[in-house]
């Protein structure tokens, strides 16, 4: 199965030259360790800067630079600074082309749930709800099971919903995936694991690409 960082390393991929794309918090911040120069991908956080790089080498991270999650990162040549109110007209104006998000459920219908728990404490929604009805395109980055090993490709969410039919592909630890007529649909099978297994652990509907490699 694809580590963390290969999940990252194939999201970055999906990227094409030119884009503006939003990292959402937890896997997806990864991704920026992964683009290449030559991409000419702009990175946006939501808390208000536009040319994020890569993680900072340790010992050079400057606390004054921070993502999302509050985690230190860097700034490229060229990055710019905003307020909140700045970073949301980006998003709900349709100028990010593409969200890389993490997700608790998504299902066959595209439906996504990454917010909250019923019963667990939560400190807000943040922007996922702004990100997914803004953007041109949503990939969920995430591992295939709950750590009981419970499915989290599901036929519906069980989950309060974040979007309803958003999600356009998802990468997981076991594969690449589509969205399409209410099913997943493979579209690339991680190394390591079989076509087998991917049935074992996909809860909703799913089919095969014709392009499956």
């Amino acid at each position: 199965m694809w580590t963390r960082e290969q999940i990252a390393a194939r999201a970055a991929e999906e990227l094409t030259p030119g884009s503006y794309v939003n990292l959402g918090i937890g896997l997806p911040t990864l991704v920026a360790n992964f683009i290449r120069p030559n991409q000419r991908i702009t990175l946006q956080s939501e808390n208000g800067l536009l040319g994020v790089g890569p993680y900072p080498a340790r010992g050079t991270a400057d606390a004054d630079w921070i993502n999302a999650g509050k985690e230190t990162i860097t700034a490229n040549a060229g990055a710019s600074t905003f307020d909140s109110a700045t970073s949301f007209a980006m998003i709900r104006s349709g100028r990010i082309d593409v969200a890389l998000l993490g997700a608790m459920e998504v299902a066959a219908n595209g439906d996504l749930a990454n917010w909250m728990v019923p019963g667990k404490r939560v400190k807000g929604m943040g922007g996922a709800m702004d990100l997914v009805a803004g953007v041109r395109r949503v990939v969920i980055l995430m591992e295939h099971c709950t750590h009981a090993g419970e499915s989290k490709l599901l036929k519906r969410c069980t989950l309060p919903l974040t979007g309803q039919s958003v999600v356009d592909r998802v990468i997981t630890d076991l594969g690449v995936f589509d969205i399409e007529d209410d099913a997943f649909v493979l579209r690339e099978l991680a190394a390591g694991t079989t076509l087998e297994r991917v049935r074992e652990a996909t809860a909703g509907t799913l089919r095969i690409s014709p392009s499956f490699h």
